[in-house]
């Protein structure tokens, strides 16, 4: 019997309360009289805009810093395009007229 009781007792547990936590007298509802009542009127819109506020700034956050680094990629890439332009001006294997047209086309 004591084996028994040992996996009954909390199973017994588990099903009695939960009911007992619903028998419970509610003296009051979510409304104004509730202490969480404020949730409802100015604060909660309050604290909603601020949420919201928060999680764009945490998006567009992160998507200026994925913007940042694809843009520093880009750049380098520019500059060695430039340099490859100078050295072959500096060369002599394009004219200045060719230099200065690919030199606009670049920037």
């Amino acid at each position: 019997m004591k084996r028994v009781w040992r996996w009954v007792w909390p199973g017994l547990m588990g099903v009695l309360l939960p009911g007992a936590a619903l028998a419970q007298e509610r003296p009051y509802d979510w409304g104004w009289g509730h202490p969480m009542g404020w949730m409802w009127g100015m604060w909660g819109g309050g604290m909603l805009l601020g949420m919201l506020a928060f999680w764009v700034l945490v998006i567009v956050g992160i998507v200026a810093g994925i913007r940042w680094i694809l843009g520093q990629e880009r750049r380098a890439g520019a500059d060695r395009a430039l340099e490859i332009l100078r050295e072959r001006y500096a060369r002599g294997e394009i004219g200045k007229e060719e230099f200065d047209a690919r030199m606009r086309d670049l920037r």
